[in-house]
């Protein structure tokens, strides 16, 4: 039950930070447009729309993570190979936001980046698979017959008699 609301709450959570990043990157991009704002003679043009741009690949990446996550939270079962490596890459991004956000944001900004962290982290370790082969499918009741062991590097057979 734990696990499940943790996955929602992320879900959510994803979904707010989403819409805060494309809002902050909405107001950028409208400031560097308006002020004609260039860096080192580049085109403010090409600076606002870069930066619509951003927000709207950072909103779509983290929806994603979020449709992943609220997807885990309703079926109780672990991410596939794919929702997996999403979550773990925006863990990753999290954390590399969190030590840039205090910094130049301050500490509010790294405790709300770290929450976040924290909770997709604490999604992808309740749902990590288990060692009775289980897979993390909350309670199967044994339904599907163990797999049979395999050898450590596949059937290797020797090529000298």
């Amino acid at each position: 039950m734990l696990r499940r609301l943790v996955a929602g709450l992320a879900a959510i959570v994803l979904v707010v930070e989403a819409a805060v990043l494309v809002l902050v990157h909405i107001v950028l991009g409208r400031t560097t447009a308006n002020q004609s704002m260039s860096i080192a003679g580049s085109d403010p043009d090409v600076m606002s729309k870069a930066t619509y741009a951003m927000g709207a690949g950072m909103g779509a990446f983290l929806v994603l993570c979020a449709v992943i996550a609220a997807v885990t939270a309703i079926r109780d079962r672990a991410p596939g190979r794919f929702g997996r490596v999403v979550l773990i890459s925006g863990a990753v991004t999290h954390g590399v936001l969190g030590i840039l956000s205090v910094a130049l944001v301050g500490w509010a900004a790294f405790a709300t980046t770290m929450l976040i962290l924290c909770l997709l982290v604490l999604t992808l370790t309740s749902y990590a698979p288990r060692a009775d082969g289980n897979g993390g499918e909350g309670d199967a009741g044994g339904d599907t017959p163990p797999l049979p062991p395999t050898p450590p590097f596949g059937e290797l057979k020797p090529t000298s008699p």
